[in-house]
């Protein structure tokens, strides 16, 4: 029956529920069932209802943040960390939230799960992740989970089902496409994109009437609302999306594709969250992987999908960054040039470009 909610759709009902701070329902194959919570959106009742269960509830975090709290990470990617029977709201947010790590550190050593799967713990993470909260959830182990999320009203997941979706991108669609004059040039056109996961969408601008048949001027940029509304100086996400739309209008012609991947994929929550632990001497790499995320968790692969429904399939890429054209190549688009954007260096932000020069990469 169509109108009963297929996988993607129950994910998409999973994020939501997370960021609500419900406990979502997932079960595996085994029959093995757990309830997930967002740790960050947990509260002290939610708490005491979990523990309520009966099971010993346990923090699912990422190996990153895990290396930070010194606890062992028994199943690579992730730590399944023990709640003690006497810990509160506070001790349980602290593991996931490392605002106060040097201010009130945890005291250790943490013990953590090393017996049992964690393919739950793992779809609970990458739901948090999505989701753009911060990756860690608490979980507790139920008896029939399909049942108990059915008789308490709560959004069910399968792993089997969910894995695969968690694993890949969502298709993107064309909602909308109008003329867009504007400051670089009057002959503008703005696409909107939608994926099917019910995440945020995406945009293309194109300046001119880009020729199809050669390699076209293009820029895949992030979302950066500090940098591209408000003039961060802390970044030069700003200069250099100005800098990339005034180089198309200058050659008549380009393709700037504008991706809500805010903070390299975190989210701006997340990135502030970051920029907090850089005032406490922390650099971006750091403090990204303090909070439990990689260096980079942005998927270029969506900038690649667009410029190709788009009709393009070369590229002569505005970039500092070689990942986005090795990203380029392997999915098809073919990059005949590397255009350097060299902008925006300032006092503020010259140790966090330093960094992505050093640790990730960018050619500055």
């Amino acid at each position: 029956m169509s109108l009963i909610p297929d996988i993607t759709e129950l994910l998409a009902r999973a994020r939501a529920d997370l960021r609500m701070g419900l406990p979502v329902a997932l079960t595996d194959g085994s029959g093995f069932s757990v309830l997930a919570i967002a740790t960050e959106t947990l509260s002290a009742q939610r708490l005491a209802d979990l523990r309520g269960l009966g099971g010993e509830p346990v923090v699912a975090v990422t190996v990153r943040r895990a290396e930070t709290l010194k606890a062992r990470a028994y199943d690579g990617d992730l730590a399944r960390v023990v709640v003690p029977a006497d810990a509160g709201i506070d001790w349980v947010q602290a593991v996931a939230d490392p605002s106060d790590d040097l201010s009130a550190p945890m005291k250790g050593p943490l013990m953590t799960e090393r017996h049992g799967s964690a393919n739950l713990h793992r779809i609970a993470i990458a739901l948090t992740k999505s989701a753009r909260l911060l990756p860690a959830a608490v979980i507790v182990a139920v008896e029939e989970g399909r049942n108990f999320a059915a008789t308490h009203g709560l959004t069910c997941i399968d792993h089997t089902r969910a894995a695969p979706h968690l694993a890949d991108r969502s298709a993107l669609h064309s909602v909308v496409a109008a003329r867009l004059p504007m400051e670089v040039s009057e002959a503008g056109r703005l696409h909107v994109f939608r994926p099917e996961d019910g995440g945020e969408e995406h945009y293309a601008v194109e300046i001119g009437r880009p020729d199809r048949e050669i390699p076209v001027l293009a820029r895949l940029h992030s979302a950066c609302f500090t940098g591209d509304l408000m003039g961060s100086l802390k970044c030069d996400c700003g200069p250099q999306l100005r800098g990339a739309l005034a180089q198309m209008g200058s050659e008549g012609a380009g393709v700037l594709l504008y991706l809500n991947q805010e903070g390299r994929g975190i989210g701006l929550a997340n990135k502030m969250r970051a920029y907090f632990l850089q005032d406490q001497g922390f650099d971006t790499v750091e403090a990204n992987h303090r909070l439990g995320f990689e260096d980079d968790e942005r998927d270029f692969r969506l900038g690649s999908d667009i410029l190709k429904s788009l009709g393009f399939n070369s590229v002569r890429l505005l970039t500092n960054n070689p990942a986005k054209i090795a990203m380029m190549e392997k999915t098809g688009i073919a990059v005949t040039e590397r255009v350097p954007l060299k902008v925006g260096e300032t006092a503020h932000n010259r140790g966090y470009l330093a960094t992505k020069a050093a640790k990730s990469g960018h050619l500055l």
